[in-house]
């Protein structure tokens, strides 16, 4: 299972570095971003957890499986959404010249499908493995609702009625789970 893990992270930090880099060189320039307070909250959250100590211990033996089946799900969701949102993906919230509201694929089942997957992913791993991985899924899941309260502000100025109109009719992390 750890290999699996580690292709997995490995997959996903390849294909978010090369993103990064044609973005970079090639993608559209910002023209509207947060103040990117987040990026940096998710870098405190990283360097506290990374001097946690680590025991891999396994939770019961059956959620190893399930934590295969989330991973390996979680991680096709999250590249899929990276790839319809191409060049308009940027670490911090912001706008894009010629920027445009994705709403189908993945972004037709839940308004944020990175960070769904990007959880799927960490709930996996940490049915695989437990230890420190379920104070990281914890840590994670607080800095994404603080960094899609920005995103959605963001979205809502930008677009107007057409995210309101999308925000009523597509959840926002959890696929099938009606919008309120």
């Amino acid at each position: 299972m750890n290999a699996l893990v580690l292709a997995c992270w490995i997959l996903w930090a390849a294909v978010w570095a090369v993103g990064w880099v044609a973005g970079a060189m090639r993608g559209p320039r910002t023209v509207r971003s947060t103040s990117g307070w987040s990026l940096w909250l998710g870098l405190a959250v990283y360097v506290m957890l990374r001097y946690l100590p680590y025991r891999p211990m396994v939770l019961l033996p059956w959620l190893a499986p399930v934590g295969a089946v989330l991973l390996i799900a979680g991680t096709a969701f999250t590249l899929w959404a990276r790839w319809v949102l191409g060049g308009m993906w940027s670490s911090a919230p912001g706008v894009k010249a010629g920027h445009e509201l994705r709403t189908t694929g993945p972004y037709a089942l839940t308004r944020h499908p990175i960070y769904t997957g990007m959880l799927a992913m960490l709930l996996g791993t940490a049915l695989i493995d437990g230890g420190v991985t379920l104070a990281v899924f914890a840590a994670v899941c607080v800095y994404m609702v603080f960094k899609m309260r920005e995103e959605e502000r963001l979205m809502a100025e930008t677009f107007g009625e057409q995210y309101t109109a999308y925000r009523r009719r597509t959840p926002q992390v959890i696929p099938g789970l009606r919008p309120r």
